[in-house]
């Protein structure tokens, strides 16, 4: 698998691992992506919330990720039963290419792409229980690479495919569950990969849908 870069994928965290507010509420990133943004369909009625945008060595928004539910915590003894959230990634649709700069290549994205990046989104809102800050640390480099391996194998025996609708079409997307909760990644007619993660909400449900307008989940 190749994404456009291994660094970013998850939102700045602060102490424990919680993403910042000031990462989650800019929508200014998200106005400069060339591509559409997607999210839960209609069918989900509850709160929808910014997270961060990732970009490309030569500036260009490649990424960006929609929190839908409770906004997540790390998972520990206390949340692990209460929270209910779904993030949706959407992934830009690139062939490799070079910098803008001509000095350097760009790597192509792909469903695999979205697949790490949702399994990297999920870890990061995660952390085991007795577990410290070193330890964490080492855990979750090791889960890391994990996602990586996993996300450059869809056709192996650790994912299985869910149908799902995207703009109403009902899309094959591969799908696999952990301890920690599930991550699926598919494509849509758009051009774009959509990669999601989620705890507390049945995958199974689910629905995507092409974002109208993304300056009002800045407001909500």
């Amino acid at each position: 698998m190749e994404t456009t870069s291994r660094v970013g994928a998850q939102a700045p965290a602060a102490e424990g691992g919680q993403p910042l507010p000031s990462a989650r509420r800019t929508v200014d990133g998200y106005l400069l992506a060339p591509f559409p943004w997607y999210g839960l369909d209609e069918a989900f009625t509850g709160p929808r919330w910014l997270m961060q945008v990732g970009m490309a060595a030569d500036g260009a928004v490649e990424h960006g990720s929609i929190g839908q539910g409770d906004e997540p915590s790390v998972r520990n003894e206390g949340t692990e039963d209460k929270e209910k959230f779904a993030v949706v990634v959407t992934v830009a649709g690139n062939p490799a290419r070079r910098t803008a700069d001509g000095t350097g290549l760009l790597e192509a994205t792909s469903v695999s792409s979205a697949a790490w990046l949702a399994g990297v989104g999920l870890l990061s809102f995660t952390w085991p229980g007795q577990m410290d800050h070193t330890l964490r640390d080492d855990w979750l480099e090791q889960q890391t690479e994990t996602a990586w391996v996993l996300a450059d194998d869809l056709a192996g025996d650790d994912w299985s495919t869910l149908s799902l609708p995207v703009d109403g079409v009902p899309t094959p997307f591969h799908y696999r569950e952990s301890e920690f909760g599930w991550v699926l990644a598919g494509s849509t007619q758009e051009g774009v990969h959509v990669g999601a993660y989620g705890r507390g909400m049945s995958a199974y449900g689910l629905g995507f849908a092409m974002i109208k307008d993304i300056t009002t989940y800045a407001a909500q």
